[in-house]
């Protein structure tokens, strides 16, 4: 058990290890060389221009996928599990079964990015837990304004995946739809207008899954110790068109095979450029530290 900064400190070199991470997870995989290989639903063309024009104006739509094509018990079980050994979530990104719920979702971001989009190195996972009245990240901007183009089009997106229900009392995300926000899209959108009557509630199954641009408002609500379901477990990835700057590097490409070093390196860099989100001890910061070193 890493139930203690000392023990973190003791047991790095293990956490760099694929063999500690596949005995945490024996129902998971690492590297399976056909792991991205799964269905990815097809928009049907009519609904492209539906969905295009959702996202200029809200800003953000509510997707079904219908049924994932990977199995989410034990994803749930080992973020469960990385909590109790007092390691972020961020880490079931090491295995490819949350990959797998990225690529599903292709057909969608090209939808509305374009065929010729990356996936970008910024994704996290939450486990929200409502004894404790936890709360997801404060009301936030992924990247402003500047990630529009005039006609008010996203050059880059956000999807969150609930892993289990989402609802009011254990934290579910919260909007402020782009068109009921007077400062979207504008040099002004840090100085938040808000009409809390325009704020709209996110409540989610597993099944389900939010786009939205990264112009628009968003944050996580707070839990309470009233909701009856299990802790709010969900993650997230970040896309961008491929014809515009880099937001933020190394680029991931769409469907590609990531190894477990290059994960480990992805995985300490998002601990370290998140962690005015979340603060993190000297071990884990030393283990990110050294994750992010790792070519």
């Amino acid at each position: 058990m890493l139930t203690t900064e000392s023990n973190i400190e003791l047991q790095i070199e293990s956490l760099l290890s694929p063999q500690f991470w596949q005995e945490l997870a024996p129902l998971l995989h690492i590297e399976r060389p056909d792991y991205h290989q799964v269905p990815t639903p097809l928009i049907p063309k009519e609904q492209h221009q539906y969905l295009n024009q959702l996202i200029k104006v809200e800003g953000y739509f509510h997707g079904n996928i219908g049924a994932w094509h990977t199995p989410l018990a034990p994803i749930i079980t080992t973020i469960q599990k990385l909590r109790t050994l007092d390691l972020p979530p961020v880490f079931i990104f090491l295995y490819d079964e949350i990959w797998q719920l990225a690529y599903q979702l292709s057909s969608t971001i090209s939808c509305l990015l374009g065929e010729q989009f990356w996936m970008l190195p910024d994704f996290w996972a939450w486990h929200i837990n409502p004894a404790h009245a936890e709360a997801g990240w404060k009301p936030h901007r992924d990247k402003g304004y500047q990630s529009l183009y005039p006609d008010g089009s996203p050059s880059s997106l956000t999807a969150w995946i609930p892993l289990t229900p989402a609802n009011p009392l254990n934290g579910c995300m919260y909007i402020l739809p782009a068109d009921r926000d007077p400062v979207y899209g504008t040099p002004d959108d840090m100085n938040w207008q808000i009409d809390y009557p325009s704020i709209r509630a996110l409540p989610a199954n597993p099944n389900e899954f939010f786009i939205w641009n990264q112009a628009v408002l968003h944050w996580g609500s707070r839990s309470s110790n009233r909701a009856t379901e299990q802790p709010r477990i969900s993650c997230a990835f970040e896309f961008q068109r491929q014809d515009i700057p880099a937001w933020n590097q190394p680029f991931i490409t769409p469907n590609s095979f990531l190894n477990f070093n290059q994960r480990l390196n992805l995985i300490g860099k998002q601990l370290l450029q998140y962690q005015h989100m979340y603060h993190l001890t000297n071990s884990l910061t030393g283990l990110a530290q050294k994750m992010a070193a790792i070519s």
